[in-house]
């Protein structure tokens, strides 16, 4: 029954020229009681209604060009306009995402901070990395799924392999010769990568990069013989003839690439990996700015043009309640 001088709610509303109040509830009687419990819930939807005041930080923890950047930026741009406020990207890279990440979870928790946050460093980096800087369930409140897009295997030209059949033959034939690079040590590239060797019994080692764009310069160099990453920023490349793609880790072949098959049809019936995107903001945000945000974001995702413009990134949108997105991530962890 009481509104604190030094709250959230009392500083929004001071704003506005509301001041805050205290109440005897015993004088008030139960009527009274109603009544300021009525006003202040009108209060604070009236406060969650003028979010956002000023521009919002989207912090993307993977560096320009690559698929998490360009899906951030396309939303970014049409969330923002349905807001009445810009949505700046402010690019983190670095150890996988979990840099980048880190920083949102230490953010005032008031909605003008969100994260981009990926299969990678919500469901994968707290497993296989003790020493990691926060905690992915603890420290952050999921907001809307984006969507996901799976993965592709390229390779130079030079490489004497044309499709999956060929590259494992060449790779069993050079035990530990073989480069293959990610993202980073924990994403799900190099789990990708990991998993083709169990499955196809050859032994190739990993290289870990900032982003896929800095694995794309050394293997158009030919420094490296095989990058297992997601499709937006090697597929110019491919279709330059710069590159060539071997496979994609979906069960369907894409329609941005239908001649590529995918490497559960090249002899590994149960292989199938992808990345999903999602939006995150800090721990005890809340729920209404929440709640607001995974509307917008969620119509913005619904849209004809926006679902056409990610498709030809190989990117499928998702549309999630803060809820399942939550079960997803426990699923997938």
């Amino acid at each position: 029954n009481t509104i604190s001088a030094g709250s959230d709610i009392a500083n929004g509303l001071r704003k506005r020229g509301v001041f805050s109040i205290r109440f005897n509830s015993a004088f008030l009687g139960g009527l009274g009681v109603l009544a300021v419990q009525l006003w202040m819930l009108g209060a604070v939807h009236a406060a969650a209604a003028a979010y956002p005041e000023r521009p919002v930080r989207f912090v993307v923890a993977f560096p320009p060009g690559t698929t998490t950047d360009v899906v951030a930026r396309i939303v970014a741009l049409r969330v923002g306009d349905r807001l009445g406020q810009p949505i700046v990207v402010d690019n983190r890279a670095g150890a996988s995402g979990t840099i980048g990440v880190e920083t949102v979870a230490r953010a005032a928790p008031d909605g003008y901070t969100w994260g981009l946050g990926t299969t990678t460093t919500h469901a994968l980096a707290h497993i296989l990395n003790p020493k990691l800087g926060y905690d992915p369930v603890r420290d952050f409140a999921p907001v809307a799924l984006l969507g996901d897009s799976p993965y592709f295997l390229t390779v130079n030209p030079a490489l004497p392999a044309a499709n999956v059949r060929e590259f494992i033959a060449y790779a069993r034939a050079n035990p530990g010769r073989l480069l293959y690079a990610s993202v980073g040590n924990f994403s799900v590239g190099h789990l990708s990568g990991e998993l083709l060797k169990k499955a196809a019994g050859i032994d190739m080692v990993h290289v870990p990069y900032k982003g896929s764009n800095l694995a794309l310069i050394d293997l158009l160099a030919g420094r490296i013989q095989l990058n297992i990453s997601t499709i937006a920023a090697s597929l110019p490349h491919v279709k330059a003839g710069k590159l060539r793609a071997l496979g994609v880790t979906s069960q369907k072949r894409l329609s941005a690439l239908p001649q590529t098959p995918t490497i559960a049809e090249s002899g590994f019936p149960v292989y199938q990996t992808s990345l999903w995107v999602g939006v995150f903001v800090p721990a005890r945000t809340p729920g209404t700015v929440i709640a607001r945000i995974n509307r917008e974001l969620n119509s913005v995702l619904g849209t004809a043009d926006l679902r056409e413009t990610l498709a030809e990134q190989a990117f499928e949108p998702g549309a999630l309640t803060p809820e399942a997105f939550a079960r997803l991530i426990r699923e997938e962890t």
